[in-house]
């Protein structure tokens, strides 16, 4: 945490309650606990995220950040404390309400770019209905893709790749979207471009985002708050609120700034 005791770092105990204030959170993690045998992955976990809210969680290897994410998207049933969404517990199906886009965009090779988007869609609906075919259309649209629909994965560069799985991603119409280092593997103008992207996806529909990353800069210029998990197990050493306005720019001295005391709550 950084020492000079800026007002932008929380410490733990107030950690996540930056959007807890929130009567009805969209996300709610409450005292997090969650163990592998002998292996304490994460352990007194707290977050509110409110509708519409943009938060980055950061943090070295090890400290539970996949854990976090397979907790929120349902794939991990045993734990302990209370995870839920639009106020239905993970475990009594609050995970039907996540989208989750993975670090690679996962595609069926064989299928076009309409397809591969509708295979997010609710699994009671029919792909081929009027109503379906209209909302894929327009999620491809939305994510800058009108005119690739009969594309195929290998005809797609890595960054339009990963916008076919962020609409796929919110095929579901999902509560909350949760994205797992989506530009990890993208070059730096193509991240930057996609990061601007997901900006201008995330604003038109008001989506609540949870993302994943090791990436700082990326954190700080994304989100409205930067939750930092550190030790083993894992925890919430600090969150940054990163009260700066849209449309940001990457070299704002604000951003650097608080891209310090993020980095300082690493401990690094």
């Amino acid at each position: 945490m950084s020492s000079d005791g800026d007002a932008n770092v929380s410490p733990a105990a107030a950690d996540a309650d930056g959007a807890s204030a929130e009567a009805d959170p969209v996300l709610a993690v409450d005292d997090l606990r969650k163990r592998y045998d002998d292996t304490v992955a994460l352990d007194g976990v707290d977050l509110a995220v409110a509708d519409g809210e943009f938060v980055a969680v950061v943090g070295p290897s090890g400290c539970g950040k996949s854990t976090l994410l397979r907790v929120l998207s349902g794939l991990e049933a045993e734990f302990g404390g209370r995870v839920a969404v639009d106020g239905t517990d993970v475990r009594d199906g609050g995970s039907d309400a996540v989208g989750m886009v993975f670090q690679e965009p996962r595609l069926l090779d064989w299928a076009d770019l309409r397809e591969n988007v509708a295979v997010g869609l609710p699994a009671d609906v029919d792909p081929d209905a009027p109503a379906a075919r209209e909302l894929v259309g327009d999620l491809i649209e939305t994510v800058g893709l009108d005119g690739f629909a009969d594309s195929h994965p290998d005809e797609l560069s890595g960054g339009m790749a990963q916008r076919v799985a962020l609409a796929r991603g919110l095929a579901y119409d999902p509560s909350v979207l949760l994205l797992d280092e989506p530009f990890s593997a993208l070059d730096r103008l193509t991240k930057a471009d996609q990061q601007d992207h997901l900006l201008d996806v995330w604003e038109a529909r008001g989506t609540t985002v949870v993302l994943v990353t090791h990436d700082v800069e990326e954190a700080v210029y994304l989100a409205d708050r930067v939750v930092v998990l550190g030790g083993q197990p894992g925890t919430v050493e600090a969150v940054v609120d990163v009260d700066v306005d849209r449309p940001r720019e990457r070299a704002a001295p604000d951003l650097v700034a608080l891209r310090r005391e993020v980095t300082a709550a690493l401990g690094r």
